[in-house]
């Protein structure tokens, strides 16, 4: 038996480093501040666009999960802040065999509607999401486990249908947020909109479009934050996000243009910090398209973008190159995957052989992010160049993630934000067949090698032999231009002043447990 300090992947998990990188003058995040104190009050931090859902088993992006992760809900194990898994509402754990995991949890938890954390509850969380009649989009995130037999009142055992070889760092992820069994018995309907977990601060308020509004748990089983509340306001433009952190209306604005990082640098008032991420950025393909599902076009298409071009141009070199969709800091990753190089000339071969005749169009989707309005500008110069006439088409970030996972688009700009560290919640996740539309994969791609890869690589204990595994994958996408990597992310968040505490994980997400608010 391996106990928990022992237990298959620790090591592999702790490998992955990822301490969040900050420039000279985000230190006062974490530095004490000689004379100051802590008032409470309430923390404002802005973003650029409203939540889709509240609901951990319907929500398929960060900037969401951001709001409840940690914050609303919690987990039966976490990431610590270098990326190791360590205790959280599941006090030990041991695994049994390859398929069998008995979590022993912590006593004396409640969930914010008053109900008892427990074993029964960990079964009807993961019930309901692996219900075929809940119809949750994450459902094949975990559904790798067969069973939750309830031992005790707080002794828990996953039983697997296969060996899950990224199972705790699932867990630790916000698909396997702890909700409170009264409410999904008496209002899961309601979960999207209310949330009920046992987390540090309570579900308040959601006025749709301008801010949600979350307090204090005053009862919190552990570390209690010191401030008395946190709203989440939703301002669209970029550079009224940063007055209001410059003037001291807001503390902390999660989305940063890197057109402004000088700005911020030389603030008296503001600070920046910056965090090598596990995304990466992307043009994707809807392979289904009537042009796009010839592979030719495709690697015309791919051939005809100057990456390096985008990188330097539109994001200051903020992030590196990518070559995969897989970013370096991800467990499983390979340095020798290799997308298509920039070659103009054989972009306009590929297409000639395609049959596609200039002028031809070709819709291109983003969100409307400043960047990614940039970028698309870019490429839509880039692809004139081979004879394609690209219409953009710019969407708020809530209609973009509703648009592509209704199969109607074209070209499309985006990102995946790996939430576990671990190749499999790339792979699955954006390339399995069973994750098209609303779980991930917005290509639309179906392989079936390629599916058997990465079902191979989920139930591989050996890390070497899961890293080849995922590196022909990788390679197959890429040779059959399923998407163009783009650019690997560095996450950067602005904060005033006023701020201590305030760190943002490599996932991207905003580390506020801790935050006072100091003058």
């Amino acid at each position: 038996m391996k106990k928990m300090k022992l237990f298959l992947f620790m090591a592999l998990i702790t490998v992955l480093v990822l301490q969040a990188c900050s420039t000279a003058n985000n230190n006062s995040a974490e530095d004490s501040k000689e004379g100051s104190k802590s008032v409470g009050g309430e923390l404002v931090v802005l973003r650029a666009a409203d939540a889709t859902s509240l609901d951990p088993h319907f929500i398929t992006d960060i900037p969401s999960a951001n709001i409840i992760h940690g914050k609303v809900y919690e987990t039966l194990v976490a990431f610590d802040r270098d990326r190791k898994i360590v205790p959280l509402l599941a006090k030990e754990w041991e695994q049994k065999d390859d398929v069998t995991w008995t979590f022993t949890l912590n006593e004396g938890i409640k969930f914010h509607d008053g109900a008892d954390f427990n074993a029964e509850a960990v079964k009807a969380t993961f019930d309901r999401i692996l219900d075929p009649a809940t119809g949750s989009p994450q459902r094949d995130k975990l559904s790798m486990i067969n069973e939750v037999v309830v031992e005790d009142t707080y002794v828990v055992t996953l039983k697997l249908k296969e060996p899950y070889a990224p199972l705790l760092s699932i867990l630790a992820s916000q698909e396997g947020s702890m909700m409170s069994p009264k409410a999904i018995a008496e209002a899961a309907d309601e979960l999207a909109t209310h949330p009920v977990g046992t987390g540090p601060f309570v579900f308040e308020s959601w006025k749709s479009g301008q801010e949600i509004t979350l307090n204090t748990n005053k009862d919190y089983w552990g570390t209690v934050p010191k401030v008395d509340k946190v709203t989440f306001k939703v301002v669209p433009e970029d550079s009224t996000r940063l007055a209001m952190i410059e003037s001291g209306e807001a503390h902390i604005a999660e989305q940063v243009p890197v057109t402004e990082i000088d700005r911020i640098e030389n603030s008296s008032t503001m600070n920046l910090f910056r965090a090598e991420g596990l995304a990466v950025e992307f043009i994707g393909f809807n392979v289904k398209d009537t042009l796009l599902s010839d592979v030719k076009v495709r690697q015309a298409i791919s051939y005809a973008v100057d990456r390096e071009a985008i990188i330097s141009g539109i994001y200051d070199n903020v992030g590196t190159l990518a070559n995969s969709a897989m970013s370096p800091k991800i467990i499983g990753y390979s340095s020798e995957t290799k997308p298509y190089d920039y070659d103009v000339v054989k972009a306009k071969e590929l297409l000639k052989e395609a049959g596609v005749q200039e002028g031809t169009k070709v819709k291109l989707l983003t969100s409307d992010r400043k960047e990614r309005i940039n970028m698309a500008e870019v490429i839509q110069s880039q692809l004139k160049g081979i004879g394609l006439d690209v219409e953009i088409q710019v969407m708020e970030y809530g209609a973009f993630i509703s648009e592509i996972t209704k199969e109607q688009h074209q070209l499309f700009i985006s990102g995946w934000g790996n939430a576990t560290g671990d190749a499999d919640y790339n792979q699955y996740n954006l390339f399995h067949t069973a994750s098209m539309g609303a779980p991930g994969n917005h290509f639309y791609y179906s392989n079936p090698e390629v599916d058997k890869l990465i079902e191979q690589g989920r139930s591989e204990s050996n890390q070497e032999a899961r890293n080849e595994i995922y590196k022909k994958a990788m390679q197959m996408e890429l040779d059959e231009a399923v998407y163009i990597p783009v650019r690997n992310y560095e996450h950067l968040a602005v904060y005033s002043n006023a701020v201590k505490g305030f760190w943002l994980d490599a996932s991207n997400y905003t580390m506020i447990s801790g935050v006072e608010i100091v003058e």
